[in-house]
């Protein structure tokens, strides 16, 4: 075939794509083309020629010892077509070869007519919208925990949200909805990109969130100059999406306040992206790494009297315990409405928490003993899910 390297630059341009990737794939084509229509156990391969700017297509053959029959059968005992014993060599091909010597004979591909061309036609297809899918899988795996946009395309029974981005859709499953949004088609989104996979059935599948506490993380990044800057790092974050975060701030400047610069003047940056989760309230934490004060801290805005830590973390599933002691008026603050302060707490510290009133009253749990209420699950699957 003539003129491939013209086709290979038209496919990168129209593509976006490497020309050296491109040539890859119009190489491994021409061999998959010529296996189905020579033989699938030949052992093929192909060269552009650059000054002639053709493709050659070649089956090459090893010389290998006469008792070598591991090389010259294969298990299941057939003829190894990629090897050819020394004394058949030399009578067929060359006196001179010795073992080890390959030699090539090439095959005309367009020799074999109409049924040539369009298996071509398809392999090349197929090769190159492989390569396609492999460049915006690696474009898009390194998106992964970062925000993105696009516009809804279609919303199915199961209230799975198509979000079409630039050259890919991406699905919002409801799971990752937050709890009372709806989108219609033709609304543009905001999500964070949650996963990316790839296959040789379905291709390219991008799942989105709105309900990560990445796409928190980010939201506040794109409006805050410190956090985008890195003046202003985010220690952790947890979420109840659509109810309430809480998330823990620490500067790295020491004239730079980490809530304040967050909270911005007259709440007006948080409150953006508070606007954006369709009212989630976020409290901002100062970070310490002294995990008395930062419990304290993150309780608020109950007033706490002491944190005391007990035993020691067995696993993620079994982690230290914290018990809170404050005063009894103080409880109903610590608890939160239906419980959401305190489960935030024990998500962003790592503790169970328990609170115990200083006038002696019972022991509450942050993660066992606070009743819930049923609308509540929704958001932690989502969160979790």
């Amino acid at each position: 075939m003539e003129n491939v390297l013209d086709i290979i630059d038209a496919l990168a341009h129209e593509k976006g794509l490497s020309p050296d990737n491109v040539k890859v794939a119009l190489k491994n084509a021409f061999i998959k083309t010529a296996q189905r229509l020579i033989d699938e156990d030949f052992v093929f391969d192909a060269e552009i020629d650059e000054e002639s700017k053709s493709i050659r297509v070649y089956q090459t053959i090893t010389v290998v010892d006469d008792e070598d029959d591991d090389q010259l059968y294969t298990e299941e005992g057939d003829v190894n077509q990629g090897f050819i014993a020394l004394s058949r060599a030399r009578e067929e091909v060359d006196p001179d070869v010795d073992i080890g010597d390959e030699f090539q004979i090439e095959h005309d591909i367009e020799s074999h007519g109409r049924t040539a061309a369009m298996t071509l036609y398809r392999e090349i297809e197929y090769h190159v919208q492989r390569l396609v899918e492999d460049e915006l899988y690696s474009k898009y795996k390194e998106k992964i925990g970062t925000i993105v946009n696009g516009r809804v395309t279609r919303v199915d029974d199961k209230n799975t949200t198509y979000i079409e981005m630039d050259e890919v859709r991406a699905v919002l499953p409801m799971k990752s909805r937050i709890k009372g949004e709806v989108f219609v088609v033709g609304d543009v989104v905001r999500a964070v990109v949650r996963r990316v996979n790839i296959d040789k059935v379905n291709g390219i599948q991008i799942e989105l969130s709105r309900t990560s506490p990445k796409f928190l993380e980010s939201l506040l990044a794109l409006e805050v100059p410190e956090i985008g800057e890195g003046v202003v790092l985010i220690e952790k974050a947890a979420r109840i999406p659509g109810e309430r975060a809480k998330i823990a701030l620490i500067s790295t400047h020491p004239q730079v306040d980490p809530v304040g610069a967050t909270v911005g003047v007259k709440g007006v940056r948080i409150n953006a992206v508070s606007d954006e989760l369709l009212g989630e309230n976020i409290d901002c934490i100062e970070y310490t790494t002294v995990p008395e004060l930062f419990i304290a801290r993150v309780m608020s805005p109950a007033i706490i009297n002491a944190v005391t830590i007990e035993g020691e973390a067995d696993s993620e599933e079994n982690p230290l315990k914290a018990i809170v002691t404050l005063p009894s008026d103080q409880k109903s603050k610590a608890i939160g409405k239906s419980g959401i302060n305190i489960r935030l707490a024990s998500m962003l510290t790592g503790y169970n928490i328990e609170l115990v009133e200083q006038d002696g009253g019972d022991a509450v749990e942050g993660s066992s003993k606070v009743e819930e209420k049923k609308d509540d699950i929704s958001s932690l699957e989502a969160l979790f899910g």
